[in-house]
């Protein structure tokens, strides 16, 4: 049987693609507080990830599917708006069968 997770997947990115990680990457505020949250969900034998990064300038969501090729990101003017889609998205995906194992800062190391 193989394993789903043993797939062949070019993680190389599109300029299109590497355009949306960078200006994902400048979203900052002039003072400095960015804020940062992940969630970590799961279902049958796959892992997914939600991630929100805000400044008081614009916010990001961005979306990591096991069932899709690459991230998804969609980029806000509103950091109250993204924060409302993020917790929509949440909601919806437990509703969908996916149970949230983390939610909070991003974790490292």
């Amino acid at each position: 049987m193989e394993d789903e997770f043993d797939q062949d997947i070019d993680f190389d990115l599109s300029d299109e693609q590497d355009e949306v990680l960078f200006d994902l990457d400048e979203i900052e505020d002039a003072g400095g507080n960015v804020e940062l949250r992940t969630a970590v969900l799961k279902k049958n034998n796959m892992v997914a990830l939600l991630c929100l990064k805000s400044a008081s300038a614009g916010a990001a969501i961005c979306r990591v599917d096991p069932r899709e090729v690459n991230p998804a990101v969609q980029l806000y003017d509103d950091p109250n708006a993204a924060l409302e889609w993020f917790t929509k998205s949440l909601r919806t995906s437990r509703k969908n069968g996916w149970s949230i194992i983390y939610d909070g800062l991003p974790l490292q190391g």
